[in-house]
Order: C-alpha cells, then sequence, then structure tokens
C-alpha cells in the first residue's frame, strides 16, 4: 500500500516557519494553541527569512485561490495560502467545526465577523458583529462556534494573500445565501485546492 504525501510546497524559510507553528500548535488547548498561533504567524509575516511561494502571488481571475502548501503529517493541521484578486471575497461561511488562524501576509483585506441570532432549518439569522481593515502583518482566530464571517479584497488594482492555518484539512463548508434582512440560506459546499507550484 503506498502512502498519499501530504502537502508541502517548498520556500524560503520554509522549516523556520513549519517549525514555529508546530510549537505553537502543541501549547494546549484551542484557546492556548490560537493565541500562540496568532502570535507566531504575525511574526513568521514579518520575518524577513520567510518568503512564500511565488505562485501565491498569482491570482485566478474567476474566484479566489486556495493553495494548500502544508500538512502536517503529526499535529494534522493544514496551511492555505489564499489569493484574493481585486474585488474577489467569499459570502458568508463557517468553517465546519474547526478553529482556524488567519493572517495577511499582502495587501489588505476587509474581514466582517457575523452573530448568528436565530435558526429555522437551512435559514439562518445572522447581525454584522464587527468589522476590520487587516493589513500585513495582522492575524485574528476564529474558533466554533464563533466561526461565521466573511472576507473582502476590496481594492479596485491589488492582489492580497492572507495565510490560513486551520485545525484539520478544510473540505468542506456552510455558505450563506442572503435572503431577505437578516436572512441567508445555507448551502454546503466542498472546497477545492488550486494548484501550489
Amino acid at each position: 500500500m503506498t502512502a498519499i504525501a501530504q502537502p508541502d510546497v517548498a520556500f524560503a524559510g520554509h522549516d523556520k516557519f513549519i517549525a514555529a507553528i508546530d510549537a505553537a500548535v502543541a501549547s494546549g488547548d484551542e484557546h492556548a494553541v490560537t493565541a500562540a498561533l496568532r502570535n507566531t504567524l504575525c511574526g513568521m509575516i514579518r520575518d524577513p527569512d520567510v518568503h512564500l511561494p511565488a505562485c501565491v502571488y498569482e491570482p485566478i481571475q474567476d474566484h479566489y485561490a486556495r493553495r494548500e502548501i502544508y500538512r502536517s503529517p503529526e499535529h494534522g493541521y493544514s496551511i492555505v495560502a489564499m489569493t484574493w484578486g481585486p474585488g474577489q471575497g467569499t459570502p458568508v461561511h463557517d468553517h465546519c467545526g474547526l478553529w482556524c488562524v488567519e493572517g495577511v501576509w499582502d495587501g489588505q483585506l476587509e474581514i466582517t465577523q457575523f452573530e448568528l441570532l436565530e435558526r429555522d432549518g437551512d435559514r439562518f439569522r445572522f447581525r454584522a458583529a464587527g468589522g476590520m481593515q487587516a493589513g500585513p502583518g495582522s492575524a485574528g482566530s476564529l474558533i466554533p462556534p464563533h466561526e461565521y464571517h466573511t472576507i473582502c479584497n476590496a481594492s479596485d488594482d491589488r492582489v492580497a494573500v492572507s495565510v490560513h492555518i486551520y485545525k484539520a484539512p478544510m473540505e468542506q463548508c456552510s455558505r450563506f445565501a442572503h435572503e431577505h434582512g437578516e436572512w441567508y440560506l445555507r448551502t454546503e459546499t466542498c472546497l477545492s485546492v488550486d494548484c501550489a507550484v
């Protein structure tokens, strides 16, 4: 039986980056882990020895790119670099019960958190609970059930790049399409990854 190769893309500072993430992930419960990862990711973004692979700066015209650059064989976490072309963004979505730490590597992103007010089957009532403009070196975390949010590159001409560290590979999520008022309709979505070479 042949083992399936885990995603592991080479880039400058790779070993330093992964060692720092490994240390943070081993730091305790999900609150301790995400706090340590936020600090670690901010440090790695500013570290002159660490440079993401060139492919993550290349946007894809019809969707924001999701490139998995590493999956830990020991801890199970997944690192995904996302490339946001001008105007690209997400609908309201969840993280399928996985904690996540997200950091802006380059450019500017608008992040809006949503609070779940009530649910009626596949209809969910959300209220925007705060937003922020995030620039290079900033990082935040999402711990279920506080995981509903949108991300958008509002720039007309600049690409943005973010790095997302998930507890495990995120291969699906719920997306929420706006119906009216504060009501949204949930659909389950399988998430694909784009080539990272």
